[in-house]
């Protein structure tokens, strides 16, 4: 190589400069980078892979300098052996005449650019690439802060895995096949609108990703639709979607005089069926959002209506009793609307008929006959199958109606009548001395086949009222004394009725 030479003209490297950073929109600095890194890169191939080459360009005057670089390390050194490219001994650089540096520092060798068309393609091809990635990186840095966002723009171009969209100003996105609702069709020339869920610097295509399948795409959407939404009198809390079949949103009002679900659905429907239109038709069911998750999923399940829920607070589940006739519906086709209610409400669904419920929770009852009575299983189970399923309704009893059973006589129907009524005193002593530490309110007396001790022993564990009942699920109950699953999931869903009144309100 001869010493000092130049390829370029100082003035043409800064008029280049100048013309890339006004057509590019890029920072000149950017520019000298991109160049500096093409020189760099062609004038590399002369040497092997790992030398290092450095090339700086005075951003005053456009005049150049090249040169390879060095470590200087001891003669026997582990990175002498290893690296030798990047690596010289003392001696290796006395030789190449390069003095004056200490060990752990770098020397630097001059070197110069042979003119020539080849190194000048090579190092056009290599400036158009490094002058991509810097506008590619600005990009980045520009739309990084704006994931979240609805983008729309006209489709240029339809591939086999993406429908690439022109935002305008040069600005790519690109709309993965898997992001498209079912059954969507785009063409070159329409008007297509996405969300911004990710921007990708390492994408060979467009570095900004949409879709349209992404939950908050329907949000962005009844932003869009819904003025109470952008004011913020209006929040979506939550929102499930099965894209383009079927999605349910939660909002939530902070102004008591404006009706939520109502504001999202719009006059005659207008807002709501503009956004299902955008969608491909999607179904968008729209409720109330309520911090208590058994409200929600009595709002959640519609349009099946819910008898009652038992919450299992350690599981994080529900289990929800239906009608048998609604038990289809309540399910949905391919479990989609319980599937729906569950992610909506954060909350593990199980539906279940009254059948399924009296089924699943008979075992509570035998467990509690057999304790109060003293008595094993399979006789408790006949007393439930003939009626007989707590020692209130066994205490009122004749001995002869229970003899009349075909696996009782006279004397075990005497037997355990005495047992029930002996039980029922206890029980009365019981409720005497819990009313003096507290005593029950009359709404939890009131509730359906609440046990008079069972009510005081509530009041005795701080819950006075049917209002404090119901906000407990049955393992916070799990412990008083006497309470069995079964009878807590009843108690519990008797004083909540008033929430299922008013959702049908």
């Amino acid at each position: 190589m001869s010493k000092d030479g130049l390829f370029f003209d100082p003035n043409q490297v800064k008029m280049v400069v100048e013309s890339l950073s006004n057509e590019k929109d890029l920072a000149p600095e950017l520019i000298f980078v991109a160049m500096e890194r093409a020189l760099a890169s062609v004038l590399a191939k002369d040497f092997s892979e790992q030398a290092r080459i450095q090339v700086n360009i005075d951003r005053d005057t456009g005049v150049y300098h090249c040169q390879r670089v060095w470590t200087l390390v001891e003669d026997a050194s582990e990175e002498l052996l290893d690296q030798p490219e990047q690596y010289l001994s003392v001696d290796q650089a006395q030789e190449k005449g390069l003095e004056g540096a200490v060990l752990g520092e770098t020397v630097a060798e001059s070197l110069t650019i042979e003119p020539g068309r080849i190194f000048a393609h090579q190092s056009g091809q290599m400036m158009i690439k490094f002058v991509r990635e810097a506008e590619r990186a600005k990009l980045a840095e520009q739309f990084k802060s704006r994931v979240g966002e609805l983008m729309t723009g006209q489709v240029k171009r339809v591939t086999r895995d993406h429908i690439i969209i022109d935002l305008g100003d040069h600005i790519e996105a690109s709309l993965p096949r898997k992001e498209l609702l079912p059954r969507e069709i785009f063409r070159v020339g329409d008007r297509a609108r996405g969300y911004l869920y990710a921007v990708d610097p390492e994408n060979k295509g467009p570095l900004l990703m949409l879709s349209r399948t992404h939950a908050n795409f329907l949000v962005e959407l009844f932003k869009l639709e819904v003025p109470e939404i952008q004011e913020g009198v209006l929040e979506i809390k939550s929102v499930a979607r099965d894209p383009g079949v079927r999605a349910k949103i939660a909002v939530k009002t902070k102004d008591a005089r404006v009706d939520a679900v109502g504001a999202c659905v719009g006059m005659r429907g207008g807002r709501v069926q503009a956004i299902s239109s955008e969608l491909n038709g999607e179904r968008v069911d729209i409720i109330l959002w309520d911090e208590s998750p058994a409200k929600m999923v009595i709002s959640a399940m519609s349009p099946a209506e819910v008898l009652s829920i038992v919450v299992d607070e350690p599981a994080h589940a529900m289990d929800v009793v239906v009608l048998e006739a609604n038990l289809s519906q309540a399910i949905g086709r391919g479990g989609q609307n319980v599937r729906l209610a569950s992610q909506l409400v954060g909350w593990d669904l199980n539906v279940m008929s009254e059948s399924q419920q009296r089924e699943q929770s008979g075992g509570s009852d035998v467990n509690a006959l057999c304790q109060q009575l003293d008595v094993d299983a399979a006789l408790a189970e006949i007393l439930i199958r003939e009626g007989f399923s707590n020692i209130e309704h066994l205490a009122k009893a004749d001995a002869q109606v229970l003899a009349g059973i075909s696996e009782f006589d006279i004397d075990l129907a005497t037997e355990i009548l005495d047992r029930a009524q002996s039980a029922m005193i206890a029980e009365a002593i019981a409720v005497s001395t819990l009313s003096e530490t507290a005593v029950p309110d009359e709404s939890l007396m009131a509730l359906p086949n609440m046990p008079k001790l069972m009510a005081h022993r509530l009041a005795a564990s701080g819950i006075i009222s049917a209002e404090d009942l119901a906000e407990m699920s049955v393992d916070e109950v799990r412990d008083i004394e006497g309470m069995t699953d079964h009878l807590a999931a009843d108690l519990i869903m008797a004083a909540r009725a008033p929430w299922f009144s008013e959702d049908e309100d």
